[in-house]
């Protein structure tokens, strides 16, 4: 597989698409097969589809973004992409709609586009998965596409970002820009393709019970108001809790639902007026909860074992090209140190380019991952040269 990298930075839809579809096309050498495009909700997306698409030929998929990176450069308001081409995969894109109100039906829809049983040659079955974050139930999509495929393939991807604002976030195929949707690039391979998954995240409470919630609506812990819950972990750290603007404090010290393999992350955002708090993703009535902490230095070595889960699972083969995703709430938690998580990265990549964005939320499900839809959690995925 070939595979090439571009950003930019041209505030123009259509002269980013312009810029980005010509570094694709010098760094392969070549016409590109499939187009993986991240982009910053303050752009033109029209344009910027309709420039790539009118173009080139690609298979294009992609998303919505909330900082966005390739290689050594990162920043926001940009737009990344990632070009790849090969005799060796094949590629096949779709969409679903309905995600909010039928996410099940959503992922079988999706999973009926795959061509896997087509290609008996590329037996590595593995699909970028993106979803509008703001239409929930992505843990629903990857358990039935999980099922739906019977278990053999490999998923990774996230939700689409507005950087935070929690307004408005897309999926990309082709032209379209959709909505309570989510996308897939399906890549059958001949060589494995490597996933890995971890965050850096460790219980910083006493077990808690979620007593009461719906949805991603925490109402009540321990059969009191959620937010009591908070207020009382925070005067036992000596930590400022203020409800009317509690993100410094929720970036610092989120929810890990307690699935007896570790702890999935859930990030609060808001304090409602009843005390609940409303989170990123769904918390399960009657969970066993942790309210949890990291550093700097635990989330660089999540992002570094993720790496090396993933290179694990490639033999002797060698990752071309990387697709990383953390959440837009790691990065605004670690400011300037995200440069570090990145570096992390790229130090155990072999020199394998390096392309992704931060996310509203992580998919990863991968044999022997820990596997679902996070908040706070590095995925990557190795695509072998």
């Amino acid at each position: 597989m070939k595979a090439a990298t571009a950003l930019t930075g041209e505030e123009d839809g259509r002269a980013a698409g312009r810029d980005l579809l010509e570094q694709l096309r010098v760094g392969l050498g070549d016409e590109p097969s499939a187009i993986i495009l991240f982009a910053a909700p303050t752009y033109d997306h029209v344009g910027l589809l309709d420039q790539i698409v009118s173009a080139s030929d690609a298979l294009l998929v992609g998303a919505s973004s909330a900082g966005e990176f390739v290689n050594q450069r990162r920043g926001t308001g940009l737009a990344c992409a990632l070009g790849l081409t090969g005799e060796d995969v094949t590629f096949t894109a779709s969409a679903a709609s309905g995600l909010r109100d039928e996410p099940a039906a959503a992922a079988r829809k999706l999973a009926s586009q795959f061509r896997g049983s087509e290609y008996d040659r590329k037996p590595h079955r593995s699909a970028l998965v993106m979803t509008d974050a703001l239409a929930g139930h992505a843990d629903i999509l990857v358990e039935e596409l999980t099922v739906s495929t019977l278990g053999g393939y490999q998923f990774f991807g996230g939700g689409a970002g507005d950087n935070a604002q929690f307004s408005r976030t897309s999926v990309f195929l082709g032209r379209d820009i959709l909505n309570d949707a989510a996308v897939a690039l399906e890549i059958l391979s001949e060589k494995p393709i490597g996933v890995g998954v971890k965050h850096g995240w460790t219980p910083a409470s006493e077990a808690l019970r979620a007593t009461d919630a719906e949805g991603s609506r925490l109402i009540g812990i321990n059969g009191f108001p959620a937010v009591a819950a908070f207020e009382a972990h925070a005067k036992t750290t000596c930590q400022k809790f203020d409800r009317n603007d509690p993100i410094p404090f929720f970036l610092h010290n989120v929810v890990g639902i307690d699935t007896g393999a570790g702890h999935r992350i859930r990030v609060p955002l808001a304090v409602s007026e009843d005390g609940s708090i409303v989170c990123a993703a769904e918390i399960p009535r009657g969970s066993i909860i942790h309210i949890m902490k990291a550093s700097s230095s635990s989330t660089v070595g999540a992002a570094e074992a993720a790496v090396e889960s993933a290179l694990a699972t490639m033999g002797s083969h060698k990752p071309g090209a990387a697709i990383f995703f953390d959440c837009v709430a790691t990065r605004l938690r670690m400011g300037q140190f995200f440069e570090d998580e990145l570096e992390g990265v790229r130090r155990r990549l072999f020199g394998a380019q390096l392309m992704g964005c931060n996310t509203h939320g992580q998919i990863a499900r991968a044999p022997g991952q820990f596997e679902g839809f996070h908040n706070c959690t590095a995925v990557v995925c190795l695509l072998p040269s």
